[in-house]
């Protein structure tokens, strides 16, 4: 089994093909090594090791026993039920492994040993090919949670979610919720928060997710949501999305509508939506559009006369929805 950037080294006629290089993880998450190997065919293989050694070393001298795939030896204590082996059927020759909650402490090099029968003799061999890994340890991961957020509409209930990163088998994180609007400070948002969620992948990875469950409004555009994800050791990452919610208001009128003759009609209708809806006048019982403007709309006619009183109505059209409200226009001789 070949990686991409992976190096086979054979002394004899054992080979180990691991990655090339360094592997690079982030505290608080996992690393997976990948690994396979080959044996003399008079070689059974029973049981695999993986020994952490000394960083900067040519050979691993006092190694210490993180993984044995005999679960009745005892293993050393900081890396006890953190490690796990990827593929359980030894003979198949894949000896990738899974550190869980990792720590920057974690950082060096391991080594595998492969134990087994030879000839009808037990035997062992323990390959000179060491993997390096790199635990970068902040209190603040590189990598951010995967927030969902479906199309929002006002009234109409919907849920959003969070994905923890990472396909890690170790501690569960903890995930959280919170939200700013403008000029507000944090605080819970208002809705059903659901515990967080654990999706068994395979034997020895899970997927984390909380969801938020709320009926968003015109109040909730532009408002700020945080998911923020905490891991073993205090370790965080957040990720922040902006709420986009369709919302239509019904429109107001302003301006005067009590004029003399000869003078000024002013009135102004505002449509607060998003996005902008088609603001209209008419002058009713006639359908006459006298003013059509995105988002607003300023009816305007000079030298007014009587045959100018009546009823007004204003129509903000967005979609396939409509509100409208109307206004009383009175025209009084000079």
């Amino acid at each position: 089994m070949l990686y991409n950037g992976s190096v086979t080294s054979c002394p004899g006629k054992y080979c180990i093909t691991v990655r090339e290089g360094e592997i690079a993880a982030e505290a608080g998450l996992c690393v997976v090594i990948p690994c396979s190997f080959t044996t003399a065919s008079s070689f059974t293989p029973k049981h695999l090791l993986w020994n952490k050694c000394e960083p900067l070393k040519l050979k691993c001298a006092n190694p210490v026993l993180i993984f044995h795939s005999n679960k009745n030896v005892t293993v050393q204590a900081g890396f006890k039920k953190r490690v796990s082996l990827l593929e359980p059927d030894v003979r198949l020759k894949n000896c990738r492994i899974i550190i869980n909650d990792l720590t920057e402490s974690d950082s060096g090099s391991y080594q595998l040993r492969v134990e087994g029968v030879n000839n009808g003799k037990a035997d062992g061999f323990t390959f000179s090919q060491k993997v390096n890994i790199s635990v970068k340890g902040t209190k603040s991961l590189t990598q951010k949670p995967t927030v969902g957020i479906p199309p929002l509409t006002e009234g109409q209930q919907t849920t959003l979610s969070c994905t923890a990163p990472g396909l890690c088998s170790g501690s569960d994180p903890e995930i959280t919720w919170t939200w700013r609007g403008a000029g507000e400070k944090d605080s819970h948002i208002t809705g059903n928060i659901t515990a967080v969620k654990t999706e068994n992948l395979t034997s020895v990875t899970r997927r984390h997710s909380s969801t938020l469950t709320f009926n968003p409004s015109a109040e909730h555009h532009g408002t700020d949501v945080t998911c923020k994800v905490r891991f073993t050791n205090n370790i965080t990452t957040e990720e922040t999305e902006t709420l986009i919610v369709t919302y239509m208001k019904k429109p107001v009128i302003s301006g005067n509508t009590a004029v003399k003759e000869g003078d000024v009609l002013r009135l102004t209708c505002s449509g607060d939506s998003f996005p902008p809806s088609r603001v209209t006048w008419t002058k009713l019982p006639i359908k006459n559009v006298l003013h059509n403007v995105s988002g607003a709309a300023t009816l305007l006619i000079s030298n007014v006369t009587a045959e100018c009183s009546g009823q007004y109505v204003c129509t903000a059209e967005q979609r396939i929805t409509n509100v409208t409200t109307a206004a009383e226009v009175t025209v009084t001789c000079k």
